[in-house]
């Protein structure tokens, strides 16, 4: 049966007296198969390879569920006053709604005013022999039901644009990808504006590269301080915080940890505290 299939679909047919008429033009038959073979994978060629085999070049398709910028701003409704103003362009700065302590309740208010970005924080650990399981994106908890076991995962994101405005959000699904869309959500509506300078003493630059003085930020037993650095030190930090600095807009840094820092939970928050803090006056 497999032998017929394929054989239908080299020659389009089953009929033996068909096949070998297109059997006696081996080249056009090649060509052919490899053509069928380009466009069912959707494999992208050099130009040359296509001119040779006489196929026109196919662009790469992007995933259709991953939606740009403007793809979300067009096709976004607003339900909110504040919405319908920034859509309208009458607010064209998110520092202004966030200096007049305006509630962000729509997530495309963000992605209208800045280019935003978003990571997700190791949270989770993955299955290993003796403790030893990697680091992931996903906490993988589970509900004993009289069904039997109901799992939930959880996912921590982080949006920022790199020029002063970091958000961080938290998001539980069934799945791991709709907990993942819920954190990016979130996150977006927790956006807040930092304060960035240069205030190292062996620095005299003018550039907004660090935190304008010493700050702490403190989440459960997780104390978070950050100190200012010259430029060229980079991000003297753990790896997950590093995302969050670097989406904020901060390139280098000193600081100092206590506490529990393998909970990420308030590993992140605290940073985000410390990171408040830079706007004290």
């Amino acid at each position: 049966m497999e032998d017929i299939k394929k054989t239908a679909k080299t020659y389009g047919t089953v009929s033996e007296k068909k096949i070998l008429e297109e059997a006696k033009n081996i080249e056009e038959t090649t060509e052919k198969m490899i053509e069928d073979e380009i466009i069912e994978e959707d494999i992208v060629a050099p130009i040359e390879v296509l001119e040779e085999i006489k196929v026109k070049p196919r662009a790469f398709k992007r995933e259709s569920f991953v939606k740009t910028r403007e793809e979300i701003v067009s096709a976004w409704s607003p339900k909110t006053k504040l919405g319908q103003e920034v859509k309208d362009e009458k607010v064209k700065s998110l520092d202004e709604i966030l200096e007049n302590n305006q509630k962000i309740l729509e997530p495309e208010i963000v992605d209208k005013l800045i280019d935003v970005k978003t990571d997700l924080l190791s949270i989770g650990q993955s299955k290993g022999k003796f403790g030893g399981g990697k680091r992931r994106a996903w906490r993988q908890t589970q509900r004993i039901t009289q069904e039997g076991g109901v799992m939930t995962f959880s996912a921590m994101a982080v949006v920022g644009d790199g020029n002063g405005h970091i958000g961080i959000g938290v998001g539980k699904s069934n799945e791991t990808l709709p907990a993942r869309d819920k954190a990016t959500k979130q996150a977006k509506l927790n956006v807040k504006r930092i304060t960035r300078g240069c205030a190292a003493f062996d620095c005299s630059c003018s550039e907004p590269h660090t935190v304008p003085f010493e700050v702490i930020g403190k989440q459960g037993s997780v104390v978070v301080k950050l100190i200012p650095a010259p430029q060229g030190t980079g991000l003297v930090v753990a790896n997950e915080l590093k995302k969050i600095l670097s989406l904020a807009g901060i390139k280098d840094v000193y600081s100092k940890t206590f506490g529990r820092q393998r909970t990420t939970f308030n590993f992140a928050k605290a940073c985000i505290k410390a990171l408040e803090e830079t706007n004290r006056k």
